[in-house]
């Protein structure tokens, strides 16, 4: 009848919005705490990396151990008389050999199943060597006790018969001693690896003395 409807009044945006309540602000402070926490631990998962790639850079840097000639001595000749294949003699030598060897590493080194050498006379192989199991302190020394077996027929089996008269007559045989050491390294006294310890070693044998005249060896470990 002439009278419009009532007008509804429009909320203005200041009307509409709402203090934060206190759990929405409790939640952001924990959201904010959350985001604290994992960039802390982000920062130190960081420096631990970078201390552990400066540790393997430099203390687990596996150093080469050294080797020194102490002493050696004759223990016996053992022969033995064999049928086949054809009726011979046979001759063995025993030398016991104790070297020194030195860890320049700040890990010790243990070998409980010992180890092995290979000897051999200009290519040919002439003998073996036991090593009993023992352990070497980190940078410190230890004496290693090798006893070596030559069998005396292996050498003229090798083949040159007039290079062996050659020798024999210089009082001088040359020999190749290749030595295998596998074992566990400790770090620190809490982190172990294995690893294996290798040796190549140049041998002269003086004849008339029945002794290891002068050696020069070169070793190395690997993990």
């Amino acid at each position: 009848m002439g009278m419009g409807s009532p007008k509804s009044k429009s909320s203005s945006p200041m009307a509409s919005s709402k203090p934060p309540t206190p759990s929405s602000a409790s939640n952001h402070q924990a959201r904010r705490r959350r985001r604290r926490c994992l960039l802390a631990t982000a920062a130190v998962l960081l420096a631990l990396a970078v201390v552990l790639a400066v540790l393997f850079l430099t203390v687990l840097r596996v150093r080469d151990p050294t080797i020194r000639l102490v002493s050696t001595q004759f223990v016996g000749a053992a022969p033995r008389f064999a049928l086949l294949p054809t009726p011979s003699l046979r001759l063995n030598l025993t030398l016991l050999v104790t070297v020194s060897v030195h860890n320049p590493n700040p890990a010790s080194f243990t070998y409980a199943g010992g180890g092995h050498t290979n000897l051999s006379y200009r290519g040919a192989h002439v003998g073996d060597a036991q090593i009993d199991p023992g352990a070497v302190p980190s940078r410190g020394d230890a004496e290693v006790r090798v006893a070596l077996t030559l069998e005396t027929d292996r050498f003229v089996a090798a083949g040159d018969v007039r290079q062996l008269a050659e020798d024999v007559e210089s009082r001088a045989m040359p020999l190749d001693a290749a030595t295998t050491v596998p074992g566990t390294v400790l770090l620190f006294g809490l982190f172990r690896r294995s690893a294996v310890a290798y040796s190549e070693c140049r041998l002269v044998f003086a004849v008339m003395e029945m002794r290891v005249q002068s050696h020069e060896c070169n070793s190395s470990t690997k993990l």
